[in-house]
C-alpha cells in the first residue's frame, strides 16, 4: 500500500513537472514569436538546482543551424557582472579597497580622475566620460589610442554626484584587476570564475567581439539598420573586455549564480556588498527619490516589496533575473539585438516565483 501511494506521489509529481515545463516552453515560444527573436537559450534555477533548461530557434539564418545547449551567446554587458565579482574577489583577499582612489593603482590619470574611488566607476557615478563620441561612433577602435583620448576629455560630472552608465568605468576596472592580479582579464575570470563553476564551453569560446570566430556560437542579428533582419558586427577593443566579451550558455550562466548564492566565489557578506544599491554623496540613491530601482556593482537592482530582483542585461538581447528572497533565478540569452528579453523575463520567473502562483 505504501508502495502505491508514493508511485501515485511521484508520478503526481512527474506530471506537475513535466505540466510547468510545458506551459515555460509554450510562453517562451509565443514570446519568440511575438517579439521577433531568431533563437534563444533558457535556463531556470530553483533552490540553487537547475530545474529547467531548454534551446528554441536557429543559431544561424543563413545555415539553417538551429540553437542546442552548447551554442554559445554573446552575452554583452552582463559581462559586467563578471567583473564586479572579480573586484570583490580581490576585495575579499585583501587585495582592493572599494573607497580606495583609482590613482592608488593605476598611473598616468588625468588630475580630475585621481579622487575617484573603486567604487564609484563600479557604480557609474564616477563622472569619467564615456567612450562613445555619438551613439555609432566610439573614440578609437585602438585600445592603446581610445584610452588616451577619453583622459583628454573632461569629466561629466563631480564623482559621487550623479549616475551615468558608460563603458569607460570597466575599461578601468579591468586594468587595476590586471594590476593587482598580475594576469590577462580573461586569465582571472577563466581560474577565479569559470573554473570554479564548471563553465566549460565559456572557456573554449574565450573572450571577443562579434568579429571573432567562435565555434558553435550563435550569429547576431538585429532590425536597427534598417528595418529588415540583418548581421550586427561590432568591435569592442580588448581593454573594453571587462564591460562586454564573454561567450557562454543560459546553463553555464545558471551555474555561474548557483556557485554566486551557494557562497563558492564569495563569502556572504561580499556578496551582500556586492548587491548593495549604491548612494551618491547626498545619501540618495541616483534617480527619483522613493524609487526601489538601485545601482549596485555590476548588477543593477529592484527592491521591491513583492519579489525583489537582482538584474543583469546585456546588448538589448540578453537578460538576467535573480530573486533572492524566493531562490529563484531566470537566465534568457538570445542573439537578436532589440529582443529586450528583460520586457517578458519575468512572465517566465511568475511561472515559478511562489508568491505568484
Amino acid at each position: 500500500m505504501k508502495k502505491k501511494l508514493f508511485l501515485l506521489s511521484f508520478f503526481a509529481l512527474s506530471n506537475s513537472i513535466h505540466s510547468q515545463s510545458d506551459e515555460v516552453d509554450l510562453a517562451i515560444k509565443e514570446l519568440m514569436q511575438k517579439n521577433k527573436i531568431v533563437g534563444l537559450q533558457l535556463a531556470v534555477i530553483k533552490n540553487n538546482k537547475i530545474v529547467k533548461k531548454n534551446h528554441y530557434g536557429l543559431a544561424s539564418i543563413q545555415d539553417s543551424i538551429r540553437v542546442d545547449n552548447k551554442t554559445v551567446f554573446s552575452i554583452n554587458s552582463m559581462a559586467k557582472a563578471f567583473t564586479g565579482v572579480a573586484i570583490m574577489q580581490l576585495v575579499e583577499k585583501g587585495k582592493l579597497k572599494l573607497e580606495d582612489p583609482i590613482s592608488k593603482y593605476l598611473d598616468s590619470l588625468p588630475n580630475s580622475w585621481k579622487n575617484i574611488t573603486v567604487k564609484q566607476i563600479a557604480t557609474h557615478t564616477s563622472g569619467v566620460p564615456d567612450i562613445w563620441e555619438s551613439p555609432e561612433h566610439m573614440l578609437s577602435e585602438d585600445s592603446k589610442t581610445l584610452f588616451k583620448k577619453i583622459t583628454e576629455l573632461p569629466v561629466v560630472f563631480q564623482p559621487g554626484e550623479d549616475r551615468r552608465y558608460n563603458q569607460t568605468n570597466y575599461m578601468l576596472l579591468g586594468m587595476i584587476i590586471e594590476k593587482i592580479s598580475g594576469k590577462s582579464y580573461e586569465q582571472f575570470l577563466v581560474e577565479n570564475q569559470f573554473e570554479i563553476a564548471g563553465m566549460k564551453n565559456t572557456i573554449k569560446a574565450g573572450l571577443g567581439d562579434y568579429y571573432k570566430i567562435v565555434n558553435h556560437s550563435a550569429r547576431p542579428y538585429s532590425y536597427f539598420r534598417n528595418g529588415s533582419l540583418t548581421n550586427v558586427y561590432e568591435v569592442i577593443p580588448t581593454n573594453l573586455y571587462p564591460a562586454a566579451s564573454i561567450y557562454s550558455t543560459a546553463t553555464e550562466m545558471a551555474k555561474w549564480v548557483i556557485a554566486l548564492q551557494n557562497n563558492t566565489l564569495l563569502k556572504a557578506e561580499t556578496l551582500k556588498t556586492l548587491w548593495t544599491p549604491t548612494l551618491l554623496n547626498n545619501g540618495k540613491k541616483p534617480g527619483s527619490v522613493d524609487s526601489t530601482n538601485g545601482t549596485a556593482i555590476g548588477f543593477d537592482t529592484n527592491l521591491r516589496d513583492k519579489n525583489p530582483v537582482i538584474t543583469a542585461l546585456g546588448g538589448a538581447r540578453n537578460a538576467l533575473y535573480i530573486y533572492p528572497k524566493d531562490d529563484v533565478s531566470v537566465v534568457i540569452l538570445t542573439n537578436l539585438q532589440g529582443g529586450h528579453p528583460q520586457r517578458f523575463i519575468e512572465d517566465i520567473a511568475n511561472l515559478y516565483l511562489t508568491d505568484n502562483k
